[in-house]
C-alpha cells in the first residue's frame, strides 16, 4: 500500500510518499525558520499562508523525483493535530481533496503518534511493545506504546516542555530564532559544573516533568554576572542544558524500571540533542535496554512519519469522512475514542 502524507501542523510544510513492502519512498521538506525570525516565533496567519503557497510544488517536486503516478497511491495520510488549527486546514483540506479527487482513502493523523512512529521509518525498527520518550515542541511525555494505537500516558509536562524551556531560555541569553538549537550549540562550548542548575522533581516519587523554574534560574544567574563575557553565557547555557539532560534521563530511568520494557524509543525535535543522545545511549548499557530514534531530519515535524503513521491506520480499516476536521488541541489519551469513530472504507 502506497500512502501520500502531508504534515502543516505548524512552520514547516513536509510531503511524503511510504510504501507497506518497500518503506520510504522520498519525502520533502521546506522550513519557514527565515519566515518568522524576524518576529521571534511563529505566527500562526504568516505559517498558514506559506503553508498555501508551498504545499502544491512540494507535492509535485516529491512525485516527479519517486516517478509515482496519482493511480499508484492507494491512500493519503495528513496531519489533522494537534497544531495551528490555520496550518492544520492546509494540509487537511489539500489532503482531503486530493483523496477524493484520485478515489482514495484519507485519514486524519495525530501529530504525536506520528512522532511516536518515527523511529519504525528506521533499520532495525523498534518492535512493541516499548518506552517512549516524546519530546516535540510543546510536548514532553513519557508513553508506554503496547501496540498500535495502545498508549498509555505515564508523565507529561506540568508546564513548560523541554523543547519551550529551551527555546525560551536562548531568548533570555540573546540568542536567535529558533533558539533550542542555538543553545545546544552554545552549550557545546561550556565548561560543566561552573553553574548548577536543580533537576525539577525529580527529588519526589513519579514521572511528571517541569521546566518552567529552569528559566527563572537562569535569568538570576545571567543577570548576578556584571559583566557576562560569551564564556559565561557559554557555561549557563551548559549547565542549563545539563539539567533538562539529566532530568529527562532520571525520568526514563524511573519509567523503564517501573514498566520493565526492553526498549526505548526517543522522539522529536529535542531528541536531536547530542548530549541526551550520548545520556540515554549510557542508561540503556547500564540497565540493558535497547535505544532507538528516527535519523535528525525525521526528529523535526516532517511527512514521513505522518505517511507511515497514515499507512498503518489505514492498513487497520480506518478512514476519514468527507467532512474532515482539525483538531489544535487532540490529547493522545483521545486517540483512541476519535479514531474509533471512523468509518471502514
Amino acid at each position: 500500500m502506497r500512502v501520500l502524507g502531508i504534515e502543516t501542523s505548524c512552520d514547516e510544510t513536509g510531503v511524503a510518499l511510504y510504501d507497506s513492502e518497500q518503506g520510504l519512498l522520498g519525502h520533502e521538506l521546506y522550513s519557514q525558520v527565515a519566515l518568522h525570525a524576524q518576529y521571534g516565533g511563529v505566527v500562526p496567519e504568516l505559517a498558514s499562508r506559506d503553508h498555501v503557497r508551498k504545499i502544491i510544488p512540494l507535492l509535485t517536486t516529491l512525485l516527479a523525483k519517486t516517478a509515482t503516478r496519482p493511480q499508484q497511491i492507494a491512500g493519503v495520510a495528513y496531519t489533522a493535530g494537534p497544531g495551528l488549527i490555520g496550518a492544520l486546514l492546509v494540509g487537511a483540506s489539500v489532503g482531503r481533496s486530493i483523496a477524493w479527487t484520485w478515489g482514495v482513502p484519507a485519514i486524519g493523523v495525530h501529530h504525536l503518534e506520528g512522532h511516536l512512529l518515527a523511529p519504525l521509518l528506521e533499520t532495525p525498527a523498534p518492535t512493541f511493545p516499548f518506552l517512549a520518550l516524546l519530546v516535540s515542541g510543546g510536548h514532553t511525555q513519557l508513553v508506554a506504546v503496547r501496540g498500535m494505537g495502545e498508549y498509555q500516558l505515564l508523565g507529561e509536562s506540568v508546564d513548560d516542555a523541554a523543547g519551550e524551556a529551551f527555546d525560551k531560555t536562548a531568548k533570555l541569553l540573546g540568542l536567535g530564532y529558533p533558539g533550542g538549537a542555538a543553545l545546544a550549540h552554545l552549550a557545546e562550548q561550556g565548561h560543566p559544573n561552573v553553574f548548577h542548575f536543580s533537576r525539577p522533581m525529580t527529588n519526589r516519587p513519579g514521572l511528571a516533568f517541569s521546566f518552567s523554574g529552569l528559566k527563572t534560574h537562569v535569568l538570576t544567574a545571567w543577570k548576578s554576572q556584571e559583566n557576562p563575557s560569551e564564556q559565561t553565557r557559554a557555561d549557563i547555557a551548559r549547565a542549563f542544558e545539563d539539567a533538562v539532560v539529566d532530568t529527562l534521563v532520571i525520568k526514563c530511568r524511573r519509567a523503564l524500571k517501573e514498566t520493565r520494557l526492553q526498549r526505548l524509543v526517543v522522539a522529536g525535535g529535542v531528541g536531536a540533542n547530542k548530549q541526551l543522545r550520548h545520556q540515554l545511549q549510557v542508561l540503556g548499557q547500564e540497565l540493558n535496554v535497547k535505544v532507538f530514534y528516527p535519523r535528525i531530519e525525521f526528529c523535526t515535524d516532517n511527512g514521513a512519519m505522518i505517511a507511515l503513521a497514515g499507512c498503518l491506520r489505514l492498513q487497520a480499516g480506518q478512514q476519514s469522512p468527507l467532512n474532515f476536521n482539525a483538531h489544535p488541541r487532540w490529547l493522545m489519551t483521545q486517540i483512541d475514542a476519535t479514531y474509533s469513530q471512523l468509518k471502514s472504507p
